[in-house]
């Protein structure tokens, strides 16, 4: 997939002006959510700053429709900007991953894990 520009209108689960939210194809966990930008834009540092403005209520958002069907412990918020960051799909999308107690052995350094042996500090 190259982008998310021929994802068909019924797997949108909410639409906003700059931003639309889909659940996730291949989810982390129960509840795993992206949220994409209307208009094709490579990642965070192409949007616009109306958009960059957006994001936090799209999240807000995402996290609600969440919370009407899961009951997480906690949340990664998470966007991979560029190749060498495991950007697949250069059309921005942000991932709101749900997190349950006991997902995973020590949660502790969240994010840093991207990187083999950095969360453990």
């Amino acid at each position: 997939m190259k982008d998310f520009t021929d994802i068909s209108p019924d797997h949108i689960i909410y639409q906003g002006e700059y931003f639309f939210i889909i659940e996730d194809i291949f989810p982390v966990s129960p509840g795993h959510l992206l949220i994409i930008s209307n208009q094709l834009k490579t990642d965070f540092f192409e949007l616009s700053t109306e958009e960059k403005k957006d994001l936090p209520f799209m999240i807000e958002k995402a996290k609600e429709i969440i919370l009407s069907q899961h009951q997480p412990n906690a949340f990664n918020i998470g966007m991979n900007c560029g190749a060498d960051a495991g950007q697949t799909v250069f059309h921005f999308h942000c991932h709101l991953i749900p997190r349950y107690k006991g997902d995973m052995h020590n949660p502790r350094g969240g994010v840093r894990h991207v990187i083999a042996g950095k969360g453990d500090y």
